[in-house]
């Protein structure tokens, strides 16, 4: 799967730092993806999840100024939404629950999101 897997999709992007979250909204626009966000906390992600009827996708960050992101991660999977963790860790210590979630390392390649959920 490539990028142009990405094309009309509503991709949600969790991400505080904000040039990479910049840089990823540019790089999913510009493979045609609708772009939700990004947003930058636990607590506007969960906000803004409740608001959309519709997500494809999502890039989350595993830790959100300090907070781990784990109950934005719970929300998208009572909504069968598909996601990737974004880290800069390489051994990210995840709960169980997340075992299956594929993670890409940052800073984030758009084809390798688009290939981890496709």
């Amino acid at each position: 799967m490539t990028k142009s897997a990405l094309k009309g999709r509503r991709i949600l992007v969790v991400e505080d730092e904000y040039m990479l979250a910049d840089e990823l909204r540019t790089q999913l626009s510009d493979a045609g993806a609708v772009v939700l966000g990004p947003v930058p906390s636990v607590e506007q992600a969960i906000a803004l999840i409740r608001q959309l009827d519709k997500i494809d996708w999502a890039i989350l960050d595993i830790n959100l100024g300090g907070e781990f992101a784990y109950p934005v991660a719970d929300l998208l999977m009572d909504r069968n939404t598909p996601f990737v963790f974004s880290t800069g860790y390489v051994d990210a210590a995840l709960p169980p629950r997340f075992a299956d979630i594929p993670r890409c390392e940052k800073p984030i390649n758009v084809d390798a999101v688009a290939q981890a959920l496709g």
